[in-house]
């Protein structure tokens, strides 16, 4: 089986990106905690934040600011991770981007015919990942590809038994089928969700008019942050709606979920990426006014 080499790149910077040193913060305090949980909807910026995290922490450290700096490994998921083997050959791909020599005795596992259980697999990699020196970290972005219990059970296993060293990072877009009820009471669990994603205002202003050079008045922000409540997409389909427009103040007023940047959005990233049963429930009920929760069900 080949590895797909792009899965395993930190995505670059994207343009306009607007620096955020209230969660990277947060991000750093949780290094000495097993997992961070990044869980938001889609278009919360939960792999631009991961990204911003990275490329400061790889920085050098100036020693008047310093800075934790670390080893990273990422993997972008899709859905065909969601084979046992395939995910496991790119997870230690993913390790030996930053460690060539790490994962032989693993690798050898997974070229064998019958494929071991991957807690045998993840055994042998977690004893080499032992001899790791430093802060070493680990993003599984877009986790929420993965629907398979055997990698859910794979990656419990990886974290009850993850060298003090090492930090897995990951985002998603729902939570994912972990013991995360037992890491937060042992204090192991670091969680960033939609309410610490939203754009502030401050942050919506810095964007859309430094990021997006709208020239928008203090009112109209604070208007388009409040349509948009801080989803960070929503800010950015706005702001590209915008843009030589005469009347910005006018568009605010009308902006709402029925634009078709909204609706595109909507479609590709969140509707034809449901199962079939549900996406039919929801047109079944997409035409009602009242919904009844237990009868929706």
């Amino acid at each position: 089986m080949s590895i797909l080499a792009t899965k395993l790149f930190v995505p670059p910077p994207r343009p306009n990106t607007i620096s955020r040193p209230r969660l990277i913060e947060r991000l750093n305090e949780g290094l000495h905690q097993r997992l961070t949980l990044i869980s938001a909807p889609a278009g919360f910026g939960k792999t631009t934040l991961a990204v911003e995290w990275i490329t400061a922490g790889q920085a050098p450290v100036h020693p008047e600011h310093p800075h934790p700096q670390m080893h990273v490994a990422w993997l972008s998921l899709d859905e065909g991770d969601n084979e046992p083997r395939r995910f496991l050959l790119h997870l230690v791909a993913a390790l030996q981007t930053r460690f060539p020599e790490l994962g032989a005795q693993a690798l050898e596992l997974l070229q064998t015919p019958q494929l071991p259980s991957p807690e045998t697999v993840l055994t042998a990699l977690i004893n080499e990942l032992l001899t790791i020196s430093g802060k070493f970290v680990l993003v599984l972005d877009d986790y929420h590809a993965i629907e398979s219990p055997l990698i859910d059970q794979a990656l419990a296993f990886l974290l009850e038994h993850l060298p003090p060293q090492v930090h897995l990072v990951i985002t998603t877009r729902e939570d994912p089928q972990l013991p995360l009820a037992r890491l937060r009471a042992r204090g192991q669990l670091n969680e960033l969700r939609a309410a610490e994603l939203r754009f502030t205002p401050g942050e919506a202003a810095a964007f859309l008019n430094q990021g997006m050079q709208l020239g928008l008045s203090a009112q109209d922000i604070t208007a388009l942050e409040a349509r948009t409540e801080g989803w960070i997409a929503g800010l950015q389909l706005a702001a590209l709606s915008m843009q030589g427009r005469s009347d910005p103040s006018g568009f605010i007023q009308d902006f709402a979920g029925h634009h078709r940047y909204v609706m595109d959005f909507l479609v590709e990233e969140v509707l034809q990426r449901q199962p079939e049963h549900l996406r039919t429930f929801l047109l079944h009920t997409s035409i009602l006014e009242r919904l009844s929760g237990p009868l929706c069900n």
